[in-house]
């Protein structure tokens, strides 16, 4: 399919899963920093123990830079609850100290001055802050146009014929990012997210359910399911 016929369909899907699903609703909007820590913090665990971990955190220290300035084992101790505890700890932490050297503080809003791709360069310079994490961070903390590529929209893009096969979420970023509007980046990405969890999910799909599944390459070779 040429690209054209790629950006009809992108339009045809957000249009479909916002009749579907309606108008999606982020929690409450985290100030970028918390974001960043959040999202870390997010990686290889679920939404809940991700926030478990998060407002551990959060109560357990009265800001960021005691977090920081923390020991190690006291901030590891705190996020137990979003799992692999004794990566993300140091990683945080680490994260924290960087920003501090490069900025004389810890308050990353002084990037909604800078350009979208400013903005993902600086953030992704951090270890263990790739593509996902910084644009979850500009799309929904910094009013910067991104579409994060998570495990669902990895999946349901790749069902639907979106991108490649073989393609990995990292390039995945550029592809749907071209394929959709900015303006329906929010809207796009919380849905497919939505129908990954609920209908498209990883082992046992629910394509009858499905308000694509006639857009869908993945139904029609498995038209039994």
């Amino acid at each position: 399919m040429n690209g054209g016929g790629l950006d009809s369909r992108a339009r045809e899907i957000h249009r479909r899963l916002f009749e579907f699903y309606g108008k999606p609703l982020w929690r409450t909007p985290l100030p970028a920093l918390d974001e960043l820590v959040s999202t870390i913090l997010s990686q290889a665990t679920s939404d809940t123990n991700r926030d478990r971990g998060f407002y551990a955190l959060k109560n357990r220290f009265p800001t960021w830079e005691a977090v920081r300035d923390a020991p190690p084992a006291e901030v590891i101790a705190a996020i137990t609850p979003a799992g692999l505890a004794n990566q993300k700890g140091p990683r945080i932490q680490q994260v924290l100290k960087q920003i501090t050297e490069q900025t004389g503080g810890l308050d990353l809003e002084f990037l909604k001055d800078y350009s979208r791709q400013e903005a993902l360069e600086w953030l992704m310079q951090f270890k263990g802050v790739g593509r996902k994490t910084a644009s979850i961070v500009l799309q929904f903390s910094l009013g910067l146009p991104a579409f994060p590529v998570d495990t669902h929209v990895q999946r349901v893009s790749g069902r639907l014929g979106l991108r490649p096969e073989k393609m990995s979420a990292e390039a995945a970023h550029d592809l749907l990012e071209a394929l959709f509007t900015p303006e329906t980046y929010y809207d796009a990405h919380l849905n497919i997210i939505r129908l990954g969890r609920e209908v498209c999910q990883a082992r046992k799909p629910r394509c009858a359910e499905c308000p694509l599944q006639d857009l869908c390459d993945y139904r029609r070779a498995h038209p039994n399911l």
